[in-house]
């Protein structure tokens, strides 16, 4: 079959380098390998406490830096999670057919539930069917995301195995296309932890958004360690993350890094590291700018990708439906 790309993306949190590299860009790449669809994943963003105001600006924000990064709504679908029905529902009818085992072996179920002392909600075990129902429902045959998400990937493989076996070849069982270089972006405070806005400092995650000045800042001051060598090394995680970055930002092999700064100092290369974000993220800052304020805009663009995706998916709900012997026979 013809190769269809989903992946989606949190509405949440300001977004950061972690996320452009390890996901943004490849949802742009993506528009040119195949028939590509990209949501923004609102309903996951409830599985933990949220602003309702705050979280409709977010959605926004996401909006207009997919579209800023390069998105044509043109030549992709992008589209709200919650504008289409067909996701819960499909999700309800893929957890029959999901072991609650696995997912209470999901490592970042436990990750987020230590977080949450007052709710841990049953949304949040759920989440991980939900992820699936979102890619299912698009027969979709390539997932890009970043490599936290592997086991996310595996399950929904399961799952879409499981229901094939029990009703027949109708869900197409996808493959999770990983990055090769900056899979995981770490914090510049603390490389032992992914750059994130939930965990790791303020100071050690560069946001898409942010100025240059604050970018060369922020990548001045990243930890490093006593030594002197720029070089990939278990021991050396600060550097081995800035030699991800700048490889990333400039779209060259890591060894190439290491071999151009061979014998240098660690100030000469985080200065490089500093202008290439720097240089990487200002088209999109600044395009951003100009689309953020037409918020009408925003939501026409994300209706009519709606549409489009809730054309593809109610097929597929049908033919779950049908196969399940749920509804209307046909």
């Amino acid at each position: 079959m013809a190769r269809r790309i989903f992946s989606g993306i949190q509405p949440t949190g300001r977004k950061h380098l972690g996320n452009y590299i390890g996901a943004i860009r490849h949802y742009v790449e993506g528009q040119d390998a195949g028939e590509a669809i990209y949501c923004i994943v609102d309903l996951h963003a409830l599985t933990v406490p949220q602003d309702p105001a705050e979280l409709r600006e977010r959605l926004y924000d996401t909006t207009a830096i997919l579209i800023a990064a390069g998105l044509d709504p043109g030549r992709c679908i992008l589209f709200r999670q919650s504008d289409v029905e067909e996701h819960t529902e499909l999700a309800w009818l893929l957890g029959t057919v999901t072991a609650w085992g696995d997912l209470n072996r999901m490592h970042q179920f436990k990750e987020k539930s230590e977080q949450q002392r007052e709710l841990v909600s049953a949304g949040l075990f759920f989440y991980p069917v939900l992820m699936a129902a979102d890619v299912l429902a698009y027969r979709a045959t390539d997932v890009p995301v970043g490599d936290d998400q592997r086991q996310h990937i595996e399950l929904m493989r399961d799952i879409a195995e499981r229901f094939n076996a029990r009703f027949g070849d109708i869900l197409v069982v996808p493959q999770g296309r990983y990055p090769e270089v900056g899979a995981r972006i770490m914090n510049l405070q603390d490389p032992g932890t992914r750059m994130s806005t939930t965990y790791g400092s303020e100071q050690g995650t560069v946001y898409i958004l942010d100025d240059a000045d604050v970018v060369r800042k922020k990548v001045r001051s990243a930890v490093t360690d006593s030594g002197t060598e720029v070089r990939r090394a278990d021991e050396k995680p600060g550097i081995t993350n800035l030699i991800e970055v700048l490889s990333a930002a400039r779209g060259v092999a890591p060894e190439e890094v290491e071999r151009e700064f061979a014998g240098a100092g660690y100030g000469d290369f985080k200065v490089a590291v500093a202008d290439a974000v720097v240089e990487y993220l200002t088209p999109v800052r600044e395009r951003y700018a100009e689309l953020r304020g037409d918020e009408g805009g925003l939501e026409a663009t994300l209706a009519a990708g709606a549409e489009k995706a809730g054309a593809i998916s109610s097929e597929v709900l049908a033919d779950v439906r049908e196969a399940m012997g749920v509804g209307p026979g046909p």
